[in-house]
């Protein structure tokens, strides 16, 4: 029996729940080859409570971070599109792309981020351009569950419908008067359904590519019933191989952010071991009202070079988690 369903309709928007809190959110990462620089960029629509969460983030060959996050006003679920961030879909399931126009805050070093205040008062901004145009070269992975017994990435209380899959990305970053040329690789996804994130307790999520045939989505994930789920698709020769078994050890720094990972992976072809350093992490955080008090979580984006053998990678580490008394409840796990 199929799990989930995935048509070429779920490629664009769909009709938005009852819930204040629905969300319909595409992301696109896509790094250079060499891992010196990239980019992720994510746009999603909370049309019940009338704006879109905006953020492009890039990571700049000096690590220094070039990056925006706004809450544009929208009127409607038709389309990605607000606060200069668009989407588009060339081919469904196959070929989609995004493009910003607008202004960045530039920052010397990602570490100015734990003080947002201050960045979005003083730091300096430039003028920039992103554009990222993806082609998968591997199957799609995910869609709507078609059992409501059925547990979905996340969880059903965040974004009921998901799907994602590896890309080849071309394109560019301007940022005032530099240019970075992008032709590498990358990862997308979308996802549709009610969403507030503090809804995660904590995970781990890992995104790699190891050129176009071999990389890896992996997520290990804690509610705060301690239960904990392992999943996701580790690439091999372009195929999906989902996995069976994750473990993760983290290397810490003072502040309790990740600075090196070591992930043991199982699936029924094969077991590997990969090592990853994060380069620059971006500490960001979002926080919401509930009653008479407030729930914050940290939402740590680390860019990070992988290795797997004999094959070096570039992509994504992401922690969130709860913030309770201020500590992350994850920690050291």
């Amino acid at each position: 029996m199929q799990s989930f369903r995935l048509t070429a309709q779920d490629e664009l928007t769909h009709t938005p729940s009852s819930e204040k809190n629905f969300n319909e959110s595409v992301y696109l990462n896509g790094f250079h080859p060499a891992g010196r620089y990239g980019a992720w960029m994510r746009l999603g629509n909370r049309v019940n409570e009338g704006y879109a969460e905006l953020s492009v983030c890039l990571y700049l060959p000096d690590g220094r971070v070039a990056c925006q996050f706004q809450r544009p006003t929208i009127v409607s679920n038709g389309q990605h599109d607000a606060g200069g961030l668009k989407y588009h879909v060339s081919e469904p399931l196959k070929r989609v792309g995004m493009r910003y126009e607008g202004e960045v805050m530039v920052l010397s070093g990602a570490e100015q981020m734990r003080d947002p205040k201050k960045v979005f008062a003083n730091a300096p901004r430039l003028a920039c351009e992103v554009v990222l145009e993806a082609t998968g070269n591997s199957p799609l992975h995910g869609g709507e569950p078609m059992d409501p017994h059925i547990e979905t990435m996340y969880g059903r209380d965040f974004s009921l419908g998901h799907f994602n899959q590896h890309t080849n990305v071309l394109g560019h970053i301007r940022v005032g008067d530099e240019f970075f040329p992008l032709d590498g690789h990358g990862w997308r996804d979308h996802s549709w359904g009610p969403r507030f994130w503090t809804n995660i307790y904590f995970y781990r999520l890992f995104i790699a590519n190891f050129g176009p045939d071999r990389g890896f989505m992996l997520l290990k994930i804690t509610g705060r019933d301690g239960v904990t789920r392992r999943c996701g698709v580790l690439q091999y020769d372009g195929g999906y191989e989902e996995i069976t078994d994750l473990d993760v050890w983290t290397d810490w720094t003072p502040e309790k952010d990740p600075r090196h990972v070591q992930l043991g992976i199982r699936t029924a072809q094969r077991a590997v071991q990969v090592t990853g350093e994060i380069k620059t992490l971006l500490p960001l955080r979002n926080r919401r009202k509930e009653g008479a008090g407030t729930l914050e979580s940290r939402i740590a984006e680390g860019f990070t070079h992988w290795q797997w053998g004999d094959r070096s990678g570039v992509g994504m580490t992401e922690y969130i988690e709860v913030l309770e008394d201020g500590k992350p409840v994850g920690y050291p796990l």
